[in-house]
This record gives structure tokens, C-alpha cells and sequence, in this order.
């Protein structure tokens, strides 16, 4: 393949764009592999979709490898299937839905695993024809509130996601270990430094699920690791370590106190301890537990309900931790005080929550037996010595506040939670048999009774692998694409004209006719150094620069991961370059 940057789709740009928020969103526009088309919508431009194509042809070749087969769904489809599932509903705004000139309702694709398991029931009707699984490479579509940050939160995308079926649980684990071997293998093939993290299942279900994490600063997901075992996960997946309960009759009678001007935490402990409430000395945040009322709406409801959570005061909530123990429900800040006057702003306590009708759940800190200082439920008063077990009965625990780094490992005595920021490139789901049951798909099993496979799910989100590969890949100068992904083998400069660019392009023809993707930059109308700038911008691993010395016989080669410069003779440069290239591609395989 020969590319001539003067014929090119192409055009770099030497200012960030305005709307770029992260590094893979500016230098994708500014080296011209994308171009916005919409909120959360980009047109690939050629060297883009050679990189895009790249990718889908590593995934592509290791679900092969492993008994693949692949597939195509539409990416129009009818309600109906959803409806039958729930997802419709759960969905909520999250999905484009439309309706066609009958009237009849459909949606764009988020997501195929109900009609995956409609083409099993369609055609599988015995034990023989298990275990199978399906993929395919398919563009989806989710109506994101605020898209941003280029490709990593669009509304149209495109994944893998692939789909096993088994007779039993051995059959979905073998199913499952398979695929997350392999999702390792495409991810280093890809150059990428990820963490593989236990992690919520959320719309999906199911009783197991692991996300890839592909560290950045810049990502949206948060994860912990341990320092001293191997733990990792998602903070929305991290269980709090509960401490041991006491007797709630052992604790002091309920006192109330009078605490004006305390509207923060901070300012209550000072007055807690200034005054010795309760008879103590030495509050803290963590003594004092706050009540944070959310707003929850289910699926298809027409009114929000009320839920209070308890936790800790030195403790935050964190809504996405809420809403992954809540889902499919949509969880928000409450703020209509002036609706619900038995509710004091500020001086809630647990104590009248369940003669309100209030649904509560706390923070597993919260254990029966424990005594905080609290909201008496009357403006400027606190209280002290309410006792969970005696004062209040929590409806249950929910892991809502932040999780920070340095606390204690939930699964070893030793560790500590440190914390890190990735970006989501794979997720895989033990689903069971959610889906199987939704549409009784059921099979001649070998005892002669109808036997209900189980399912697995294994998604990539290929087209946001091309910018999380971007965020690791990069330097002030541009993009640094590794070998297996980037546009191109070799990018040749043209320093100049006439006999230069005439034996670049020779040179180019007989890269790609040898098998290299060469890009030549033969465009006479810039100058020398707008050319280097933009080989450093675009990021092709290796720039031949065709320049002064050509006359001597000599070219020079340029790595683009580093300042490495070399002067080799042009004599045999061919056939260096066709075997360095080949051996980096035997080295990714």
C-alpha cells in the first residue's frame, strides 16, 4: 500500500481545537485521523479508519484463534425483543429510539444480546450443537447526555462484543477464562498497559464480571489496587471492610443538644468538642454520621421516591457508586426541600426516617451497636449517643461513599487501597441465563429433557481502543503509534525536489510492493520543515527522510519513539526495512 500525502485526505493542524479536552481527542483532529460530524459523532478519515481497521484486525484474529465464529446484526432493531428482556425500560434515555412509518418502535443498537440469543432458538435445537460463540465487529449507539472527550464518550462507537453459550456453569467459566486470555493477548498486542478489574455488571447482570482498564489521567473510570496482594477493582465494585458489632444496650441514653451556626461538619465537631457533648472529648468526622437524601427513579416510574443514605461525615457520597448498587435506577441529588418540610435541612438524623415512609440504607460502617452524633430532626439541635440497633433500624447497607486511597484492602489483612484513573477498553460478563430465560431458549439435552443454555458476554470498544492507545502513545511533539497499530510501516519525507522526490517515490513503490504500508509525503507546495513537523504529529514509527545526502547515496531514518537519527546508505534499504518490519509483525503475533 503507497499513500501520497498529495492526494491524501488529509489536514493537519497546527492549533488545538477548542473543544479538545484530552490529548487523544486533540492530536486524533490536529493530525487529521478524525473530524467531528457531530456531538459525540466522528467521520474517520483515511489514516483514522487504517489505524481503526488495524485494531479490528487484531481482535478479529484472536477470537478466531479461540472458536469464534462471526456474525453481523443490524444495528436498527425492533423493540420488541427489549420490551421482552426489560432493557427497554432500563435503558431509559440512554438509547435513540424512533418509531418507522407504521408506527412500529425500534432502537439503534446499544447492545445485541437479546437478539444473539434469538438466532441461537432460531437454529440450535439439540446438546450437540453446544458449546458455540458469536461475535461481531458492529457499530452501537447510546444518547449520551454530554458527549466529550472525542472518541472515548460518543454516542456512536464501534465494538466487539461477543456472545458464548453453554449447557452448564463449567461450560460458561471455561467460556469465560478463554475469552479473558485472549482479551490479554489483544490488549498487549496492542501496546497497551491496562488492569484487569473486578467490576459491577450493571444493565448487563450476572453473577461475575471483569473490566480492562487502560491507564490514564485522563480516563473516567477509578480503580484501586492493592500494595501488598493482587486485589483490583472498579470503586464501584469495592466492598467496604465492616467492622465487628456491639451490643446496642451497653450505650448511653440518646441526649439531645442544642448547636446553632454548625452548617458544616467541621464546625459541629469544634462545637462537640468544645462543649464535651455526650460527656466526650476527641470527636472527629468520623464520629458523626450524616444522612444525604437522593432522589430515585425507577425504570418507567412516573415520580421519583426518596432514600436516605447514612454514612460517616468524614466519608462522601459517590453518586456512581449509588447508582451501580441501585441500578436500573437513576439516582439524583434531592433538592426540593420546600416539598417535604418534615425533612430539616441539615439537622437529619435516622431516628424518625422510618416513621416518615423514608426508605434507609447505610453505609456498612454503620453496624448495629455503633453510637454517632447525629441530627436531632429539629433545626440547630444534634444528638448524641444514637445507637444503630436501639435508635434506629437501617433498611440496609448500600456501598455509596467515596472510596480513598489508603484505605484498607477489602481482601487481605496487610494491603492498602492506592488509587489510579483508566480508561474502559474491555468488559466481560458471566450473564447466566438472564437472556436464555427471557426467551425460553431451550434444548434437547443428552438425557432427553430440555436443557437451558447459559450465557457469557465479551465486549471491546474497538473505536475508543484508537484513543485510549493515543492517551499511552504520545509526546509534545504528536502522536507515537506502536507498530501494530499504526497507519503505516515507514512514512518518507521528502526534503526537497526534482531527484528527491522522484527517488522517494521509487523507493516507496518498492516498499509497498515488498508488502509495507508507506506513506510518502510528496506534497511541493510546503516546505521541509512543515514536513517534519506533521511525520512528528501523524506518529508513524519510522520516518525516511529523502533529503541533501541523497545525491552521496544516503538517506536518513528516524525513529519516532525517541530522537534517534541514522544515516544509512540507500543501497540495501529496502530490504533493512522489509525485515525489520516483518520481524516486528512476527514479534505481535
Amino acid at each position: 500500500m503507497l499513500l501520497r500525502m498529495s492526494t491524501l485526505l488529509l489536514r493537519t493542524l497546527r492549533e488545538d481545537p477548542a473543544d479538545a479536552e484530552v490529548p487523544s481527542h486533540r492530536l486524533l483532529l490536529r493530525a487529521g485521523y478524525i473530524r467531528r460530524a457531530a456531538p459525540g459523532g466522528y467521520t474517520w478519515l483515511p489514516l483514522g479508519k487504517l489505524v481503526l481497521d488495524r485494531i479490528t484486525e487484531v481482535v478479529r484474529a484472536e477470537l478466531v484463534a479461540i472458536g469464534d465464529q462471526e456474525v453481523h446484526f443490524p444495528a436498527l432493531l425492533p423493540a420488541e425483543p427489549y420490551r421482552t428482556s426489560g432493557r427497554w425500560t432500563e435503558y431509559g434515555d440512554d438509547i435513540f429510539t424512533l418509531a418507522d412509518r407504521r408506527g412500529a418502535e425500534h432502537l439503534l443498537a446499544p447492545t445485541h444480546e437479546e437478539m444473539a440469543a434469538l438466532l441461537v432458538k432460531d437454529l440450535f435445537t439439540s446438546y450437540r450443537d453446544f458449546p458455540v460463540t458469536l461475535f461481531q465487529v458492529q457499530t452501537k449507539f447510546r444518547d449520551e447526555a454530554r458527549p466529550r472527550a472525542g472518541l472515548l464518550r460518543g454516542r456512536e462507537f464501534l465494538m466487539k462484543d461477543a456472545y458464548s453459550f453453554d449447557l452448564d456453569e463449567a461450560g460458561l467459566r471455561e467460556a469465560y477464562g478463554r475469552h479473558r486470555a485472549a482479551y490479554r493477548r489483544i490488549f498487549d498486542r496492542l501496546g497497551l498497559d491496562y488492569t484487569v478489574v473486578q467490576a459491577m455488571s450493571g444493565a448487563m447482570g450476572g453473577s461475575a464480571s471483569e473490566e480492562f482498564l487502560a491507564a490514564t489521567p485522563v480516563g473516567e473510570d477509578t480503580f484501586v489496587g492493592c500494595t501488598s496482594c493482587d486485589f483490583a477493582a472498579n470503586t464501584e465494585a469495592v466492598a467496604t471492610r465492616v467492622p465487628s458489632a456491639g451490643d446496642p444496650s451497653a450505650r448511653p441514653a440518646v441526649e439531645v443538644h442544642d448547636t446553632p451556626e454548625t452548617p458544616t461538619i467541621a464546625s459541629l465537631v469544634e462545637l462537640a468538642n468544645a462543649r464535651q457533648l455526650g460527656g466526650r472529648a476527641g470527636w472527629t468526622a468520623a464520629d458523626t454520621l450524616k444522612n444525604v437524601v437522593l432522589s430515585v427513579r425507577q425504570p418507567g416510574a412516573d415520580r421519583a421516591e426518596l432514600l436516605v443514605v447514612g454514612l460517616p461525615s468524614d466519608r462522601e457520597v459517590d453518586l456512581k457508586r449509588v447508582g451501580a448498587a441501585l441500578h436500573p435506577a437513576q439516582v439524583t441529588v434531592f433538592d426540593e426541600w420546600a416539598e417535604h418540610p418534615e425533612l430539616v435541612r441539615g439537622y437529619i438524623g435516622p431516628q424518625l426516617l422510618d416513621k416518615l415512609g423514608i426508605r434507609y440504607l447505610v453505609d456498612p460502617r454503620v453496624v448495629t451497636g455503633s453510637a454517632w452524633l447525629t441530627g436531632a430532626n429539629e433545626s440547630g439541635r444534634h444528638a448524641t449517643d444514637v445507637v444503630c440497633g436501639r435508635d434506629f433500624t437501617p433498611d440496609g447497607t448500600i456501598e455509596a461513599a467515596e472510596v480513598r486511597a489508603g484505605d484498607p484492602c477489602p481482601e487481605c489483612e496487610a494491603g492498602e487501597l492506592t488509587i489510579r484513573r483508566g480508561i474502559e477498553i474491555g468488559h466481560i460478563f458471566q450473564l447466566g441465563r438472564r437472556f436464555t430465560d427471557a426467551f425460553a431458549v431451550d434444548v434437547l439435552g443428552p438425557a432427553g429433557k430440555p436443557v437451558r443454555p447459559t450465557m457469557g458476554c465479551y465486549g471491546i470498544g474497538v473505536s475508543r481502543a484508537v484513543a485510549a492507545v493515543a492517551e499511552q502513545h504520545h509526546d509534545d511533539r504528536g502522536l507515537v503509534w506502536p507498530a501494530a497499530v499504526a497507519p503505516c510501516d515507514v512514512h518518507l519525507v521528502v526534503a526537497g525536489k526534482g531527484p528527491q522526490l522522484d527517488a522517494a517515490l521509487e523507493l516507496g513503490g518498492r516498499l509497498a510492493a515488498a508488502g509495507l504500508r508507506v506513506l510518502v509525503d510528496d506534497r511541493t507546495h510546503v516546505s521541509a520543515g512543515v514536513k517534519f513537523t506533521d511525520a512528528e504529529l501523524i506518529g508513524i514509527p519510522r520516518a525516511v527522510v529523502v533529503g541533501r545526502r541523497l545525491a552521496e547515496g544516503y538517506v536518513e531514518l528516524r525513529e519516532r519513539a525517541g530522537d534517534g537519527h541514522t544515516e544509512l546508505p540507500l543501497d540495501g534499504l529496502v530490504d533493512r526495512l522489509v525485515h525489520e518490519v516483518r520481524q516486528v509483525r512476527a514479534s505481535l503475533v
